[in-house]
């Protein structure tokens, strides 16, 4: 097991130096000039040239991605004598616009999001696997029917119409919740709830809709198994059949995709965060590509990347706890 984990570790690693290098090429060497987006149209070409040697710019290729790299682990310095800027690690370097270090902006704002991600994950599984495991026992009856009715319908609407739905029947009309808000738990626990709850009803019900048609699907097939029937030949109760025998392998594939959402998730709803105006790291990516603020843009692919990779870990080492088959594969 030990070796199988070093194994998925030095994987990750090999993963990000890629995205790293990638991400890197597209935002420093085919974008427009980052010194001219610094400096503004109006800059003169002397102080052109002198933001190119603060940031480095006039440096061979992978002199400035090592410098990148290294700025992750041990921080860099930007400019020389009085001019001279300490970026402490993890360095993404400074905005463009808002000339603040990236990390700290991403740190302000990956609460929100966080708030965002795990709310509505926990909706999504609560309704999303429960509702499926219902139509699977139920199969064929009217449950089961208007149950994958409502999904169907559900994973069709877009995010941003339910968005605007939900704000114009609850807080214009009905006027029970009020304006989404980056609201605080220590603050005010109750508006951090009223704020935070359509946002999780907007983000969950698509992934809901998708997690209850693919729980029943893999619990149909599962409840069709040999070691189904002989776990019912040897006189189990129904509930613990379904338990001990038929969730385990049913629900592996839903950990695969669970995983890789709620990754997705962490690195920003974007539209979401957008519509209901709340500051997490997806609107900020927004803002930043609206003006093209390089490294913002960066920071927030690599941390998008990194929270899909180690996601891709987590869920290889729950499979090892669901799936007995893989655990044996491990060792």
């Amino acid at each position: 097991m030990a070796r199988y984990i070093a194994g998925r570790i030095a994987g990750v690693l090999v993963i990000l130096f890629l995205v790293c290098l990638f991400t890197f090429v597209i935002f420093f060497k085919l974008s427009p000039d980052p010194a001219l987006m610094i400096c503004g149209k109006t800059c003169t070409p002397g102080r052109i040239d002198q933001i190119r040697t603060m940031l480095g710019l006039d440096e061979p290729f992978p002199t400035q991605f090592w410098h990148f790299l290294s700025g992750l682990f041990a921080g860099r310095d930007y400019g020389t004598g009085v001019g001279l800027t300490h970026c402490p690690a993890p360095c993404l370097g400074y905005s463009f616009q808002t000339n603040q270090p990236v990390w700290e902006m991403i740190l302000q704002r990956l609460p929100v999001s966080a708030t965002v991600a795990i709310g509505a994950a926990a909706l999504w599984l609560l309704v999303g696997v429960g509702a499926g495991l219902l139509s699977a026992v139920k199969e064929g009856t009217w449950w089961d029917r208007g149950v994958m009715g409502l999904a169907l319908g559900g994973s069709s609407i877009p995010n941003y119409v339910l968005a605007l739905a939900l704000q114009y029947v609850l807080v214009v009309q009905l006027q029970i919740l009020p304006f989404p808000s980056a609201v605080s738990l220590s603050e005010d626990p109750v508006r951090w709830f009223q704020s935070y709850l359509m946002p999780w009803i907007v983000l969950a019900t698509g992934y809901a809709c998708l997690y209850a048609r693919l729980t029943r699907s893999n619990v149909i097939d599962t409840l069709a198994e040999n070691f189904m029937r002989t776990a019912r030949a040897k006189g189990l109760s129904p509930v613990l059949t379904m338990r001990r025998h038929a969730l385990r392998p049913a629900l592996t594939p839903v950990t695969t995709i669970f995983g890789m959402d709620f990754a997705a998730l962490l690195g920003g709803a974007l539209i979401t965060e957008t519509v209901f105006g709340l500051n997490g790291v997806g609107k900020m990516a927004a803002d930043s590509i609206a003006k093209n603020d390089q490294p913002v843009i960066m920071a927030v692919t690599l941390l998008a990347a990194f929270f899909v990779v180690m996601g891709n870990v987590v869920v290889d080492l729950v499979y090892t706890a669901l799936d007995p088959r893989v655990r044996i594969a491990a060792k």
